[in-house]
């Protein structure tokens, strides 16, 4: 792989404890579904290159998922939706600043849960940096990454991040990542994916056609 990272990428773990959105359930996994997860990443022959991020901010990330990664020798970045803090079933100021003293690293996913391509330039700039300064007001440290929700971006909003000064920022491209780049893709993982896509995933595999739309799409987005 050549020193190329993937990055896996999860929400919620366990009981859920607030209303989901349309669609998000797919996205929670059972506790056992996720720990084993976390031995395949743990065992796994390029673990160097294997990175995990959690979006969304949901208490399960310091309730299960933390404490089962710091277990296992391994580091995560957690992606915290700054309108939710202290709401029922996410994250409060002092969950954040416990997992940054777990060795977790915290990033920015936004106020609220929004496409960022479908919003005007003054609200993008309330989604990238008024949202950064309320976590880091919380979590009395800085925030150098963000995590675009859904995925989805386009030129403008690459530009608008690196304007606002993020040192990375994580898609959902799916692949692998070079380590110097500004925009990293990420896989992430659904309720109902096999134990082979499991294993592709952390090999950095993906089919040659969707390589193939994944690269014209890459091309669009940050086209200038």
């Amino acid at each position: 792989m050549n020193g190329a990272m993937r990055i896996v990428n999860f929400h919620g773990i366990g009981a859920t404890q607030r209303v989901l959105e349309p669609g998000e359930a797919r996205y929670w996994l059972d506790e056992g579904r996720f720990r084993d997860m976390l031995d395949r990443i743990a065992a796994h022959a390029e673990r160097s290159l294997l990175r995990m991020t959690f979006d969304d901010g949901n208490i399960s990330d310091l309730a299960i998922a933390a404490p089962e990664v710091k277990g296992r020798g391994m580091r995560a970045t957690f992606f915290v939706l700054a309108g939710r803090i202290g709401q029922p079933g996410s994250l409060s100021g002092a969950d954040i600043r416990e997992l940054l003293a777990m060795g977790m690293e915290i990033g920015n996913h936004g106020f609220d849960h929004v496409d960022w391509t479908s919003l005007s330039p003054r609200r993008l700039e309330q989604q990238l940096r008024c949202s950064r300064a309320a976590i880091e007001d919380v979590a009395g440290a800085a925030v150098r990454v963000a995590a675009m929700p859904f995925g989805r971006y386009n030129a403008a909003v690459i530009r608008a991040l690196s304007a606002a000064g993020y040192a990375e920022v994580y898609s959902s491209d799916g692949g692998s990542a070079a380590p110097a780049a500004f925009v990293k893709p990420r896989k992430t993982v659904v309720a109902d994916m096999s134990d082979m896509e499991v294993d592709a995933m952390l090999a950095g595999r993906l089919p040659w056609p969707r390589r193939a739309r994944r690269w014209v799409s890459m091309t669009v987005k940050h086209a200038f």
